[in-house]
């Protein structure tokens, strides 16, 4: 995605401005550069001519998220799991959002619920896995975090999971292995853990 791809979807939308397609489309592109104002807006235009799109409402949802209006955007995920109960992405967002905002119980539900749908869901278990640490569910936190690393064993994101495990049971060699781990898989991550703890 270049400025030119933005500039022809703002042209495009001028053209026909009470497009809601339009509208979406370019509001993704607003989205992924971090123009969240501008997104919000054409969102919330696009929504008035289709207030039953799950997409919709799931990008709406991920704005509100990254502007930190976690209950509004709770409520947006709602209205895509009511619209669509098979997008999975929307509960794993629904997950994090009541873990934020300290519903945890409500959380493992929602993940359990994106994890019924689609046993390999690996974002649904890293998320739940969360919501077990602030549980005080230690093993279940661990099994959580281990399903994702069966099933994405190179993704980074399973492996920071578990070294956050690890570091919160005072395993210093669990942390440490997959520490160097991560270094092969997200030399970033790795660094972030390292500057922290070795």
């Amino acid at each position: 995605m270049n400025q030119n791809d933005i500039e022809q979807r703002e042209t495009a939308l001028q053209q026909d401005p009470d497009n809601p397609r339009k509208q979406y489309e370019l509001a993704l592109l607003y989205i992924e550069q971090q123009r969240n104002e501008e997104a919000l807006k054409l969102l919330d235009r696009s929504l008035q001519q289709r207030n039953r799109d799950a997409s919709v409402f799931y990008a709406r949802a991920v704005t509100l998220l990254s502007m930190s209006n976690f209950r509004k955007a709770g409520c947006d995920l709602l209205r895509t799991i009511v619209l669509d109960p098979a997008f999975l992405p929307a509960y794993k967002h629904l997950g994090f959002v009541q873990l934020t905002l300290g519903k945890v119980e409500n959380a493992v539900k929602t993940l359990q619920k994106a994890i019924e749908i689609d046993p390999e869901y690996v974002d649904a278990y890293c998320v739940m896995g969360d919501a077990y640490l602030d549980l005080g569910e230690h093993e279940q936190a661990k099994e959580a975090f281990e399903a994702a690393l069966r099933l994405e064993p190179d993704n980074p994101e399973p492996h920071c999971k578990i070294a956050m495990y690890y570091l919160s049971r005072g395993d210093m060699k669990g942390l440490k292995r997959e520490y160097e781990l991560l270094k092969t898989l997200d030399a970033t991550m790795a660094e972030q853990i390292g500057s922290l703890f070795f």
